[in-house]
């Protein structure tokens, strides 16, 4: 095979590394990943980079032995990883605190002050609530910054020597001029004025989707490729996050289009033609191209499903009939299409951590019951599936209530929609809409950004990437769109009523246990 014509999209996600290489037809033909979870260590949720740098070698490996044959050189490379957190280093690039995930709630003070000084909001998992934070906290490290950067960024810095990433990845970590495809100025502007900080110098350059944004270099080869087969001279394209390779891969980078991820958070994306309010709810974000997203963020998705399978696995292991774990989520999920459209009156939290939406700093898993309530297993499996978008649902009624915005097509992906219309019509009870699902959502962000490193490789000039991602390469492809009927619709208001009066039990779980 002739490797140098394809191209290779990596991305870093929450609980899995993956790797996947397309062809020249955008088709992928080979896929390789890694298993990794976060710590929480002294009150922080993060990775360490021993960590980072074994799991993205360890997926690259795994895709080279699944294609069958050494790889020497590719047409292109692209990395993403999940957005915004925090990691600083100093001018040698020694690294000068722990990773700061998008998973902590530790920069309320922060997001507030920014927010109200900008006019704009700024979420806590934003990479500059995380720097302000460390300022207001005294931290030592923070005169010492010379670099200020995210996962993706990092791994990107590491393979090329260049401190860039894409406009989607950055928008995460400070606000967006969309007109100027940079950083919002004015704020820049703002901020040195309050902390005496130049953001310019410390934060990595913008690039716009379609730019080449360096080549992997001796050193980033063998930091990618351990074996040393791997050559440098590879363009590499802009960095992403996880958002912006979502939009990619499910063709959801034109106005008016969105998409929901749903794994172990879920967020939906919709790409708006008008200036929105400030919503503590709504994150303002961009496309890969730079165009402005509505961003509805939610730390907590299906990470307390995933606790409930493996519950039922250990069941079936100790009564001496083990199961498949691909299996039992089929199972347990296609379960929940028999359970009430209300859920029977069963209520679950599924909060492993703080959730930005309900204004919740720490989360606790919460499952609770009247005493007449209908607890079967149908119910029950409902009743975590419809938390796991209940969030995001409140988040959505601002952007389609308040703020009027259209929506003209839903895309879903994520290991939410695994299971075929299980997790498809929940999503649409939740939003009132059809939710469409692409056969290649399953390859989800690694695949999105390889199609970022493509459009870089093989774009007609002045082809904007809305076009190339339609015309070449979602125009023949299948997928399966699912309208909710009016039961299922009534019945999720009908949950999302109750979920929200008893809110109050899981801020009391946070204080109480």
């Amino acid at each position: 095979m002739k490797t140098e014509n394809c191209v290779l999209g990596i991305e870093l996600g929450s609980t899995r590394i993956k790797a996947v290489l397309i062809d020249e037809r955008h088709i992928p033909i080979a896929s390789g990943d890694y298993e990794w979870e976060n710590q929480l260590v002294n009150g922080v949720w993060t990775y360490s980079m021993g960590a980072v740098h074994e799991g993205v070698r360890a997926a690259y490996a795994d895709l080279v032995k699944n294609l069958g044959e050494p790889i020497t050189t590719l047409g292109a490379i692209g990395v993403s990883a999940m957005m915004h957190g925090y990691l600083p280093f100093d001018q040698d690039g020694n690294q000068l605190a722990e990773f700061r995930t998008w998973r902590n709630t530790i920069t309320g003070e922060a997001a507030a002050e920014l927010t109200e000084l900008f006019g704009f909001n700024i979420p806590q998992r934003w990479s500059i609530a995380h720097l302000y934070q460390a300022i207001l906290n005294g931290e030592e490290h923070v005169k010492d910054i010379a670099f200020l950067t995210t996962l993706a960024g990092y791994i990107h810095w590491q393979l090329t020597g260049e401190r860039v990433m894409g406009v989607g990845e950055a928008s995460g970590m400070f606000p967006i001029d969309s007109e100027k495809l940079d950083y919002d100025e004015g704020m820049v502007q703002k901020f040195q004025a309050l902390t005496g900080i130049d953001l310019r110098t410390i934060l990595p350059k913008v690039l716009v989707a379609g730019e080449n944004a360096g080549q992997l270099t001796e050193a980033g080869a063998k930091f990618l490729d351990t074996s040393g087969t791997l050559k440098p001279g590879i363009p590499v394209a802009p960095c992403e996050g996880d958002a912006g390779t979502g939009m990619a891969a499910t063709n959801s980078v034109r106005v008016r289009t969105g998409n929901v991820s749903a794994g172990t958070s879920d967020f939906a994306m919709i790409v708006t033609d008008k200036p929105l309010g400030v919503h503590r709810e709504i994150d303002m974000v961009t496309t890969p191209a730079g165009a402005p997203v509505a961003m509805v963020h939610c730390n907590n998705c299906t990470s307390d499903i995933n606790a409930w399978v493996e519950l039922f696995s250990e069941f079936a292991d100790a009564i001496g009939v083990p199961v498949d774990k691909g299996a039992l989520f089929t199972l347990l999920f296609r379960k929940a299409l028999e359970g009430d459209a209300d859920c029977g009156g069963l209520l679950s939290y599924n909060y492993f951590s703080g959730e930005g939406v309900t204004d919740l700093d720490e989360g606790r898993p919460v499952f609770a019951r009247m005493q007449n309530a209908k607890f079967t297993l149908a119910n029950f499996m409902r009743t975590h599936l419809l938390s796991a978008l209940a969030t995001l649902k409140i988040g959505l009624d601002i952007l389609t209530q308040s703020e009027q915005v259209q929506i003209d097509k839903l895309y879903g992906h994520g290991g939410f929609f695994k299971t075929p219309e299980v997790g498809q019509r929940m999503l649409s009870a939740a939003v009132g809409a059809p939710v469409s699902v692409m056969e290649t959502a399953g390859e989800g962000g690694p695949y999105g950004m390889a199609l970022l490193a493509a459009y870089m490789l093989w774009k007609d000039e002045g082809e904007k990437l809305e076009d190339y991602l339609e015309n070449k390469v979602f125009a023949n492809a299948k997928s399966s769109t699912l309208m909710a009927d009016a039961s299922d619709i009534a019945g999720f208001n009908v949950f999302l009523s109750r979920y929200k009066k008893a809110l109050p039990i899981e801020r009391t779980a946070t204080e109480a246990f």
